[in-house]
């Protein structure tokens, strides 16, 4: 059975994510991932799901090492793995400058090192109870742990999308955490992480390539095609890191008036710009037999877990109960569309 993982950005209340990951688990996903969002404390949320299932590992996608502290961040993983008994994965990554300062109030400073630094901090919390660190960036004198770790060794992911941050994730972690790329860019960026595992002494099928995919599937190809657009337009206006993926595939000219119109709050005009080449590069998107293809190119690539990247169309108002149909419906047609084998219906 190929793996397969889901991801949750937000737009739903806490609560309402777990149901869904245990349907998840029931249709045979490997993982499900959190995101650090407006929608809920992404350790409490997995906390609930660990509670909920049994199977499924429980990931966060990701954990900003500007936004909390590496001692929380490794005590809120010690404690999620408790409660997962073993399933938990720590995703972790720098952030983007766009949203440290103007959502958390943070400086944005030395982002690699200070992920690098992360990484050591929340290992040596697990080995030892104790933290003692005293880096380039990081400077902590004393952070005791006061209780046991399950394990010694929680499984870490790097979160990754430029050359350099997708070689550190191969050689610090036990896989990269991509976004964004479009096929091509998958295939690149499974070299760069061979390139920093052979660095670290790792085999390269000792480090996951990991790529949140968005996702949007539907009977009729045109309005998921048009809910990708949504999330493309304002991922180019939003964040320059995939802006800048989207040029490089081929979409420079393109990809700057989608963003130039969405800065002048031209949103609507600035979807309709967005070529469907784009979105079909970046995304599953279209029916369920479109999916199927293109979770297939991916894979061929060099994707060794593909992860569904799941969000309401940006602007887009959505009920709750429609979000959390749309969520379900998607994690079931592409569990049928290359992805797990479903579960007997009574177990739906």
């Amino acid at each position: 059975m190929d793996r397969i993982g889901v991801a949750f950005l937000g737009d739903l209340a806490p609560p309402d994510f777990v149901s869904i990951v245990a349907l998840a688990e029931e249709l045979g996903y490997e993982s499900a991932w959190m995101a650090e969002g407006r929608s809920g404390d992404q350790f409490s949320i997995l906390t609930a799901c660990a509670l909920a299932t049994e199977r499924i590992k429980l990931g966060t996608s990701i954990s900003s090492v500007f936004v909390r502290t590496p001692s929380t961040i490794g005590m809120a993983a010690a404690t999620v793995d408790h409660f997962s008994n073993g399933r938990f994965i720590l995703g972790l990554g720098s952030d983007h400058k766009a949203q440290v300062r103007p959502m958390h109030g943070g400086v944005y400073v030395q982002p690699m090192a200070r992920l690098r630094e992360t990484v050591d901090v929340v290992r040596q919390l697990w080995a030892t109870r104790d933290i003692d660190y005293h880096g380039e960036v990081l400077d902590i004198d004393l952070f005791p742990l006061w209780f046991e770790p399950l394990r010694r060794e929680i499984p870490i992911y790097v979160a990754a999308v430029q050359p350099k941050m997708l070689a550190l994730a191969g050689e610090i972690s036990c896989g990269a955490l991509s976004t964004w790329h479009s096929v091509e860019q998958a295939r690149q960026a499974r070299e760069y992480v061979n390139a920093g595992a052979a660095r670290a002494g790792k085999a390269p099928e000792d480090v996951d390539l990991a790529q949140m995919i968005p996702t949007y599937i539907s009977s009729d190809g045109d309005v998921a095609r048009a809910h990708a657009r949504r999330r493309a337009a304002f991922k180019a206006y939003m964040l320059p890191r995939y802006r800048m993926r989207m040029e490089e595939a081929g979409f420079a000219e393109e990809v700057q008036a989608v963003a130039a119109l969405y800065g002048e709050g031209r949103v609507e005009e600035a979807i309709e710009l967005v070529p469907r080449g784009l979105i079909e590069a970046f995304a599953l998107v279209g029916t369920p037999d479109d999916a199927r293809a293109q979770l297939r190119r991916f894979r061929d690539a060099g994707v060794t877990l593909p992860i569904l990247s799941l969000r309401t169309p940006p602007g887009l108002p959505m009920s709750r109960e429609e979000t959390i149909a749309l969520f379900r419906e998607t994690i079931r047609e592409c569990a049928l569309a290359g992805g797990p084998a479903p579960a007997p219906a009574a177990a739906r």
